[in-house]
This record gives C-alpha cells, sequence and structure tokens, in this order.
C-alpha cells in the first residue's frame, strides 16, 4: 500500500525546498504526497525577498479537510514562521496518531529568519512533545537549546540528547554545516546515538536539503519501516540527490538538489 504522507510546510517557488521539494522527495520515495500551505515566500537560489503567512483559520481548515476524507500514514512540518501558526498546527494535529517528522526550519540557506525567535518557545513547548524525530541542523539545534552550535560528533550527540528532554522521541541531527569530509548526521534515541556517514559532495547545491531529508524519513515511516531503516533510507536518498544536484542548472545560487535522479536521462 502505497502511504500518504502530509507536509505541512511553507511555498518555495523556486522550487528547491519548501513544500515544492516535500512533494518531490515524498514521490521519489514511494509516498503519495499531500500538502497544506502555512505561508507564501517570495524567494530563488539566492535568497528570501519577502514572506507571507497564511491565516492561522486558513491552515486550520486545510489540515480539518485532509483529516475528514483522506488516511494519514505520516506528517512532515516545515516553515512555521510564527507562534500562532505553531499553535494552530499543533491543535489541529491533535489525536491523529501515526509518525511525526518536525524539521524546525528557522533559517534559510541564505541567512533569512524562517521562524520568529519569539516563536520558538511555542515551538519547544507545543510540537516537540509530538514529533517521532526533530531534524534540526547544528544551528538549529543550537537555537533550541539556547546555546552554540556543536562542533564534533560528540557535541551533536550531547545536543541531541538534551533536545529529546523536550518530548520528542528521537533527534537526528545534521552534520552538514560541519567541514569533515563526510557529511555525517547523528541519530538520537533511548538507546544512544548512531552516526550515519557519507562523502560529502563537492557542490554549492544544497538549496533545501533539510526538506528533502525530512520528507524522505516521513516517507519511509509512513510506509512502515522502523526508525533506524528509515533513516539510513532517507540518508542514502538525500546524499544521492546533493551527489547528482549539479545535473540540473538552475539559478545563479544555492541551486537545489536533483530530487528526481534516478529518472536522469529518461525524459526525451
Amino acid at each position: 500500500m502505497i502511504p500518504n504522507i502530509l507536509s505541512i510546510a511553507g511555498s518555495d517557488p523556486s522550487g528547491g525546498a519548501g513544500v515544492q521539494a516535500d512533494i518531490k522527495a515524498i514521490s521519489a520515495n514511494g509516498g503519495y504526497a499531500m500538502a497544506v500551505i502555512t505561508g507564501l515566500t517570495a524567494q530563488n537560489t539566492r535568497g528570501v525577498q519577502a514572506v507571507d503567512m497564511i491565516p492561522p483559520a486558513m491552515i486550520r481548515a486545510q489540515i480539518a479537510a485532509l483529516r475528514d476524507d483522506i488516511r494519514i500514514d505520516a506528517v512532515k512540518i516545515g516553515m512555521l514562521g510564527d507562534a500562532a501558526t505553531v499553535a494552530v498546527v499543533a491543535e489541529a494535529l491533535d489525536g491523529l496518531d501515526v509518525p511525526v517528522v518536525l524539521d524546525p526550519v528557522m533559517v534559510a540557506k541564505g541567512g533569512d529568519r524562517l521562524l520568529a525567535a519569539e516563536a520558538v518557545n511555542a515551538l519547544r513547548d507545543l510540537l516537540l512533545p509530538r514529533a517521532t524525530v526533530l531534524t534540526p541542523n547544528l544551528p538549529e539545534a543550537a537555537d533550541l537549546l539556547g546555546t552554540t552550535p556543536a562542533k564534533t560528533l560528540e557535541e551533536m550527540a550531547a545536543h541531541g540528547q538534551r533536545l529529546r528532554e523536550f518530548g520528542c522521541t528521537a533527534v537526528l541531527v545534521k552534520g552538514g554545516h560541519l567541514s569533515d569530509s563526510d557529511a555525517t548526521d547523528v541519530l538520537v534515541t533511548a538507546k544512544g546515538s548512531q552516526r550515519l556517514a557519507a562523502p560529502r559532495a563537492a557542490t554549492r547545491n544544497t538549496h533545501g536539503t533539510g526538506c528533502t531529508l525530512s520528507s524522505a524519513l516521513a516517507a519511509h515511516l509512513g510506509a512502515g519501516h522502523a526508525l533506524a531503516e528509515a533513516t539510513q533510507r532517507a540518508k542514502s536518498y538525500i546524499s544521492a540527490a546533493i551527489a547528482a544536484a549539479d545535473h540540473l542548472t538552475v539559478g545563479r545560487g544555492h541551486g537545489p538538489v536533483h530530487h528526481f535522479y534516478s529518472l536522469d536521462g529518461g525524459i526525451a
């Protein structure tokens, strides 16, 4: 059975991140993608020019419409923008007993803030306890903890353990900001930590990597894979999508990863 995966996130008109990337990643990993839009952005590969949040009542209505009609097997949550959106998403998902992958989208690749500073507490209090897996990068993990970003794999594991204290089942701390030859993430659960490494690709086209990884992970959790297996599959997918990113020619800044690298060359 093909799993139905719901993405709750912002829109990226360039197609590299946000809901557009989520739909591609979910589809490429065997899921049926649905999307609830939390905010509109004007952005391209060089940065974010404007953000317009969707009214909370409309976000609630989108989620309610889906829950009323369609089986939801997993949820991926991305850009929420402000405390009101965090609160309405938490409320609208109440009672939905499926895996939830929370990607705490706080700052865009170009440095633009996508989660208001005053919304960080709401995210910690209302959504971290609902998360099956939290997937922060190093600055996001530090922001949630009120500390400085990890500089070693050991510090990444320690940050993951501290984040689990907010109630999430597991934390996948992404190590893309380190400068090691391998791109190593650390999965932290109640049983300890596990490192997932892949060769670091020499490309600047990494726009949307966090959205893509978390959506792939949601697809595999929704398909019924255990956490460790789902995480490894998602890691393998994003690594291959980054490695193939330079096959695309999109924009003049940080281009997107190649979500459909397995189809490369398949269009006449």
